[in-house]
């Protein structure tokens, strides 16, 4: 492990709840229930102020976080959010509703879709482009927030649930991962997630 990632692994392992998520701060969680069954074909199309994102699910390892997120990003949920929290070589972190808002910006981190679903932990590493559950300090509070590895925090692996990775728009998350910011991690320009869509492999150019 490099010099930089075991320092973070002593500072961001510590301080996780804080920098990845407080999503149990939402109104009375409880956990959701997902049938239907992970559809391998569809990828997600994340398009971003700063250009365009394709994310392939892992639904063999995770299915039921890949059908909260494709349930959440079909009902338009994450349009007009933002990566609310970035850290360079580190990570990109999105999925709050309150971030529509930006007289919020206090709370942003807080949010969720009001409900928590149990962790899907795998084998599969936080390498750089591989999307994952945010969460607090509660294994099975991840809701809607999740993030985008723009390091490789391996540290995490095991602690929060890897379900896709990037297969386009690595260009993408490196403007958005090297975007300056200010305290609390915050942009200091807004990295907006303009829709999330979910469409099928092959309408992907």
């Amino acid at each position: 492990m490099k010099t930089f990632n075991l320092i973070w692994a002593i500072v961001f392992a510590a301080g996780m709840v804080t920098a990845l998520a407080d999503e149990t701060k939402t109104n009375t969680p409880t956990t959701a229930t997902m049938s239907t069954p992970a559809n391998t074909n569809e990828v997600a199309v994340i398009n971003t102020t700063e250009g365009e994102m394709v994310i392939e699910f892992w639904p063999d390892v995770a299915p039921k976080t890949v059908e909260n997120f494709k349930t959440l990003a079909k009902k338009g949920f994450y349009d007009g959010t933002c990566f609310h929290r970035v850290i360079k070589g580190f990570m990109i972190q999105g999925g709050d509703p309150l971030t529509k808002d930006a007289s919020k910006e206090d709370t942003w981190g807080t949010g969720g879709p009001g409900y928590q679903i149990k962790a899907e932990f795998n084998d599969r590493s936080h390498v750089r482009g591989v999307i994952s559950m945010a969460r607090s300090n509660n294994p099975d509070s991840a809701g809607s927030q999740f993030f985008i590895c723009h390091g490789a925090p391996t540290f995490l692996d095991h602690q929060y649930t890897t379900f896709g990775k990037l297969i386009k728009g690595d260009d993408v998350l490196e403007k958005i991962g090297t975007t300056p910011t200010h305290p609390q991690d915050r942009p200091d320009k807004r990295m907006g997630i303009i829709s999330i869509k979910i469409v099928p492999r092959d309408a992907v150019k």
